[in-house]
């Protein structure tokens, strides 16, 4: 019973890693809006929001190793659940990182490019959080992840597109922006496709995990 209780625990906290995980997806989202529309108020507002979301799930993801390795608590899944903490960390860097990168570097983003930006995070946060329900679902329905990482494919490659053609239209016909400047936008919109193929890294191992389970 008690290691019942220490294992139930230690899947509650990796649920509230993923809601985490979530919110700052959605503060990575609307700061990106924020940004390319010119709210600097609300833009702010979010970089405060995504830094007390990643020192929140920084704190909670290494409270979750310390279980891990010290209790007897999912012995047969620790290391699959180590690796996908691993790779769900790089996530959130992109997350935080790219997020600050805007603030930092203040990138010059013509208007004409917002939509086609707008639509890479859309499809890049997409991917993102098509895997968090996927990992929530290994721990008591691992039958379903593969349907589900399933779309964090479809979204991978979306953003691909869309990553692409923003890199296209910048190279080919922008002609008016410097060349600093168009390796900035290209820098920029190759960090925000970095948060899909995170995603599908992720998708990749929970894929992996699931089949263990079900075997």
């Amino acid at each position: 019973m008690f290691g019942l209780k220490k294992a139930n625990k230690l899947i509650e906290d990796i649920d509230r890693y993923f809601d985490l995980m979530s919110q700052a997806v959605l503060a990575f989202k609307d700061g990106v809006r924020n940004y390319l529309y010119k709210d600097t108020s609300a833009f702010n507002g979010d970089l405060v929001r995504m830094s007390a979301l990643d020192s929140e799930a920084s704190v909670l993801r290494r409270e979750i190793e310390n279980a891990l390795y010290a209790s007897t608590a999912l012995v047969r899944s620790r290391g699959d659940v180590m690796r996908l903490l691993e790779k769900t960390r790089n996530i959130t860097d992109i997350l935080n990182e790219s997020l600050f990168q805007f603030e930092i570097e203040t990138p010059y983003i013509p208007s004409e490019l917002n939509t086609e930006f707008m639509k890479l995070t859309e499809f890049s946060t997409l991917a993102v959080e098509s895997v968090i329900p996927a990992a929530k679902a290994y721990f008591d329905a691992p039958e379903t992840v593969q349907d589900k990482v399933s779309r964090a494919y479809f979204y991978e490659r979306e953003a691909v597109k869309y990553s692409q053609s923003i890199k296209r239209t910048v190279f080919h016909n922008m002609s008016e922006l410097k060349l600093s400047e168009k390796f900035h936008l290209r820098y920029f919109a190759l960090h925000i496709e970095n948060l899909a193929k995170g995603a599908e890294n992720v998708a990749d191992q929970l894929a992996v995990m699931a089949i263990r389970r079900i075997m």
